[in-house]
């Protein structure tokens, strides 16, 4: 298959985990956003939360990570130990990346998807969706996140 081809399957195979996942997103307490509407200051805050969570997670922090999840999430993991068991079962590849970098976010939908592309010790590439929401005091929280495979290859 040509490269352009590879691409082209790759890309419409990223887009339908994305809009499968934008279906499945739990709703939180935020109101949902127009297409197009955050202000810069607002990406820069939402990716210094994401960046702050995978800190602490890599750190085995679990009760700083545990504080970035929306109420939503929190309610539903319970406590910070159960919330950093699921992310060491399901979510491997944030806490062993050797690369990340963001990528530019969207509003869908209403929700405000936050994308990073992630590269793993074995050059595996991934692009994680993060589900953002911004609560009543103004703050930005991770409602979910899905990892999605990437047709960027690692050099």
């Amino acid at each position: 298959m040509p490269a352009i081809e590879l691409r082209r399957a790759g890309l419409l195979a990223f887009i339908a985990v994305l809009m499968l996942f934008i279906a499945d997103a739990s709703t939180g307490a935020s109101a949902a956003h127009p297409e197009g509407t955050l202000a810069q200051a607002d990406w820069r805050a939402i990716k210094a939360a994401i960046r702050s969570q995978t800190v602490a997670l890599k750190a085995q922090d679990a009760k700083r990570a545990f504080a970035y999840a929306t109420p939503a999430m929190q309610a539903q993991m319970q406590t910070p130990e159960s919330f950093m068991a699921m992310v060491q079962t399901g979510y491997e590849a944030l806490l062993t990346a050797r690369y990340t970098e963001f990528l530019d976010g969207a509003v869908i939908g209403g929700r405000v998807i936050q994308p990073m592309r992630v590269v793993t010790p074995d050059n595996r590439v991934l692009v994680a969706l993060y589900t953002m929401e911004r609560q009543r005091d103004g703050t930005w929280k991770i409602a979910g996140c899905a990892l999605a495979p990437s047709s960027v290859q690692a050099t």
